[in-house]
């Protein structure tokens, strides 16, 4: 079984603001942000800087940018950013305007009261956080967040540049074999850029004051970036949510059948036949064999020892894209239970 840290990442990298005690509190946060911000689709010809760096759109000659923002425009001009902190405000003003580029395609800027919060392409589609929030009040209204970590951290996050939640359901602790598991979740999204829609769920044994989640099984990841089908993403996040909330409903259904039986059932009679059946599955040879011996560590070349080995190593991969696929296998090789 495998150690989440992500939610341990996040209790460590916030700051006190942006931290909120419950679901309910950072969806009204959540949505007055929403009902404060506005999309500005304004050509680059149309976007001067004055020569204290702040932006003219429109009818409004002084808007401010902040640190996202003054990023993402120093990286439209191909300009990097610890080069122009390094300048005087009106030596960098001229240079980003002589380095912005100049088209007919509009920028997408987010504006909130006098900020900017964030400027995009025409290839960027927002999701707002209201939205996923929306989401799992609606199909996981049991799940809360969990104990509090050290300083009082509820694993409920919102800045100027992205959200993340992690829930549990403190009602949903399932048997197994004499071990206890909780239905949990962490989500996340970025109105601005800074990073994708995504969710993660799993079934976990305990959650320590540092948010770290041990004893994790059946970890499935989902991401998507912020381009035209995000919201089909949003769709595909909802269905993982009452995935997780029906195993979590029905106690002796699937879930707790297959893990039972995974826990008990070998891959076959020696290491060459287990190691055969997971490079059926589709995973890679050298993580098959580091599977498979990782289990054979245990004792056992059950096929919860050989997932489970497979959802450690998931962890260490660093593109979300080559995470989930290999989530995705590992959870095939659970169906041999089935």
């Amino acid at each position: 079984m495998t150690v989440l840290t992500r939610a341990s990442q996040e209790l460590f990298s916030r700051q006190d603001d942006e931290c909120f005690p419950s679901l309910d509190e950072l969806a009204v946060h959540c949505r007055r942000v929403r009902e404060s911000s506005q999309d500005r689709w304004e050509r680059p010809g149309q976007v001067t800087l004055t020569s204290d760096l702040n932006l003219a759109v429109g009818d409004n000659p002084d808007l401010v940018l902040n640190g996202w923002s003054f990023s993402q425009l120093c990286r439209l001009a191909g300009v990097p950013k610890d080069t122009l902190n390094r300048l005087s405000p009106k030596t960098a003003s001229r240079v980003l305007q002589e380095t912005l580029p100049r088209g007919e395609k509009p920028w997408q800027i987010l504006t909130a009261d006098n900020t900017v919060r964030s400027i995009h392409g025409v290839n960027y589609t927002r999701l707002w956080n209201d939205e996923l929030l929306t989401m799992l009040q609606e199909f996981a209204p049991d799940f809360q967040p969990p104990p509090k970590a050290n300083g009082g951290a509820c694993g409920l996050y919102c800045g100027e540049q992205d959200l993340f939640c992690f829930l549990i359901d403190p009602l949903g602790w399932t048997e197994i074999d004499g071990e206890t598991f909780a239905p949990g979740m962490f989500v996340w999204n970025s109105e601005v850029g800074r990073r994708s829609l995504g969710i993660q769920t799993f079934w976990f044994q305990a959650v320590c004051q540092n948010h770290l989640v041990w004893d994790a099984v059946e970890v499935v990841e989902f991401s998507r970036k912020h381009t035209t089908n995000v919201r089909d993403g949003l769709d595909q996040m909802r269905a993982l949510v009452v995935d997780l909330v029906r195993k979590r409903g029905h106690r002796q259904d699937a879930f707790v059948k297959v893990v039972r039986k995974a826990m008990r059932e070998t891959l076959g009679d020696g290491a060459e036949e287990a190691l055969a059946k997971v490079l059926e599955a589709g995973i890679p040879a050298r993580l098959a064999q580091e599977a498979i011996e990782s289990a054979q560590r245990q004792g056992r070349l059950t096929i919860f020892a050989v997932v489970d080995a497979l959802t450690r190593m998931s962890q260490r991969v660093f593109y979300a894209g080559d995470r989930t696929e290999l989530d995705a296998k590992a959870a095939g090789l659970l169906a041999l239970a089935a």
